[in-house]
């Protein structure tokens, strides 16, 4: 896979003379095709850390993950009505141009900052997490897979630019997809056929549409997916440079919303089917939860876990896991790269060198593509200091930065009364309760019964001695969890919620209190774009 990655990326670099500016770097000259950069949509951000916890969730909370789907293809109609036109009529480059124009120059300066930091942290996790997991699960060395995939990586996407990328994210969705396939296929024969586990999923209370619990400490719920996964997705959709990216790279912007739906085709696709392979673990372990037996000792490592269990004797076929892990990976990771590059040319290099020529240009979009892969990279390692915690922390960082950025660009197309000290006090009060909460969120975790997690059984496990195994009828050792810490009286449940509301609180904290301080200022309109309200595109 890591071969097929690098020649696609040389193919893009070498043929044709490469990019000879940096808009066929960043943008793929803006001629790209809707199927293939719609994959790439989907693929953006389904890094390992998806591809192994959502089949984890699915297994502890149930189906109604799937509910996750209407928030995408909510995500998908907003995005494709509301923020596309704007971006692709202005044929910007870097999102954050529509900031400056807007508002000013330290606005844009401001979101690029906080994108190029969340980035770099996040993807530098995403690389690291898969690593620590399939090191712990099946001993694979941790620096040869950081380095591999950060090196591989880092090279196609600093020689093919946005070309390779959206090739190689094609690829990287269907080994995906083929990875979870086996496993459903696989996991389906050995559990007795589809009839039979959702019987027993049903039994396992796992088939759990109807959940329309309105307690947002609830982990999953229909509302929880629908108003707190909508707005993080269109965080990550409507408004983020990776994302954007793509979208304005194809020819015209009815081929941009064609993209779009491709892309929400994909999403059903991976999520789809890591619910089904959530179910399918249920029913094979539905008498010995690996987690409460001790074999395996975090809910991420439940599906490398399954996998080294049923292809015990199919070699090669773990192997394609491997892959579909780090396809996720490679994918998440070359879209960082590339797109953190795009808004350093846009928003720092070319104001301060406007004389640079297109391939000097290119050169430095380059560079800057090694630079964050390097980066990156030393993220990785880094994060290998940290112990626990590495998933956690990947949605964090995102969940902090992409809200509160989310609601100045609402505040900058849908408020035209807002001014620049508005977006400015509404930003920096988004930010501060999203990071509040999430850091809250992190130091008292709500508990497994608040949470929603679904109860399993370890009465029937094998007991594992000298490498024989045999079925003991009893309960083994507990597993040992570190105790809670006590949780403060009167915020307690305010850091129960669930982590997908993260992104909706930023975004709604900066929307309000943008307004409000623009009223309480009493400032004019301002801006380019005649007094501050958007043009009519």
């Amino acid at each position: 896979m890591l071969l097929v990655s690098t020649g696609i990326g040389l193919f893009h670099g070498l043929s044709k003379g490469g990019q000879k500016t940096s808009e066929d770097f960043f943008t793929g000259g803006r001629r790209m095709a809707a199927v293939p950069v719609g994959l790439s949509l989907s693929a953006s951000f389904m890094s390992a850390v998806q591809v192994l916890g959502v089949p984890a969730e699915a297994y502890r909370y149930g189906s109604k993950f799937l509910w996750m789907c209407l928030g995408q293809l909510l995500n998908t109609l907003l995005t494709a009505h509301l923020f596309l036109p704007v971006f692709y009529r202005l044929g910007l480059t870097s999102t954050y141009e529509y900031l400056e124009r807007r508002f000013s120059r330290r606005v844009r300066l401001c979101g690029t900052v906080q994108y190029i930091a969340a980035t770099v942290l996040y993807t530098g996790i995403v690389i690291y997490a898969p690593a620590l997991i399939l090191n712990q699960v099946t001993g694979l060395d941790i620096w040869a897979s950081v380095l591999s995939t950060g090196v591989i990586c880092t090279f196609y996407t600093t020689i093919g630019g946005m070309k390779a990328v959206i090739w190689t994210d094609v690829f990287q969705v269907f080994v995906m997809l083929s990875g979870f396939i086996a496993v459903i296929i696989r996991g389906l024969l050995l559990a007795g056929g589809p009839a039979r586990v959702l019987a027993i999923a049903a039994n396992g209370s796992r088939v759990n549409f109807g959940d329309f619990n309105p307690d947002p400490r609830s982990r999953y719920t229909f509302w929880s997916f629908v108003l707190g996964g909508t707005l993080l997705w269109l965080s990550m959709y409507g408004v983020n440079q990776a994302q954007v990216q793509r979208y304005v790279a194809c020819r015209s912007e009815r081929e941009a919303r064609i993209a779009l739906l491709v892309n929400q085709v994909g999403l059903f696709c991976i999520v789809s089917s890591a619910v089904a392979c959530g179910l399918v673990m249920f029913a094979l372990y539905k008498d010995c939860d690996p987690l409460l037996a001790g074999f395996i000792s975090a809910p991420d490592q439940y599906m490398p876990y399954l996998v080294l269990d049923i292809f015990q004797t199919s070699p090669g076929v773990p192997g394609l896991f491997l892959a579909c892990a780090y396809s996720g990976t490679l994918s998440t990771a070359s879209t960082s790269i590339n797109a953190m590059a795009a808004v350093t040319v846009e928003d720092l290099v070319k104001p301060r060198m406007p004389a640079l020529s297109p391939r000097r240009l290119t050169l430095v979009s380059k560079g800057l593509s090694l630079i964050y892969g390097t980066a990156c990279i030393t993220v990785a390692a880094l994060a290998s200091l940290l112990g626990g915690g590495v998933l956690q922390g990947s949605f964090t960082v995102m969940g902090v930065i992409s809200g509160p950025l989310l609601g100045a660009f609402v505040l900058g197309m849908f408020v035209p009364a807002c001014s620049t000290a508005g977006v400015f006090g509404g930003l920096a009060a988004g930010l501060a309760l999203s990071l509040w909460v999430a850091v809250g969120g992190s130091l008292y975790p709500p508990s497994a019964a608040t949470s929603g997690v679904l109860p399993t059984s370890s009465t029937r496990c094998p007991l594992r001695t000298n490498g024989t195994a045999r079925t003991l009828l009893g309960t083994p050792p507990p597993h040992r969890t570190a105790p809670a810490p006590a949780r403060p009286a009167v915020v307690g449940d305010f850091y129960s919620i669930s982590y997908l509301y993260y992104g909706a609180l930023g975004t709604l904290c900066t929307v309000l209190g943008g307004a409000l301080l623009s009223y309480l200022a009493g400032e004019a309109w301002g801006g380019e774009f005649g007094g501050g309200a958007p043009p009519n595109y």
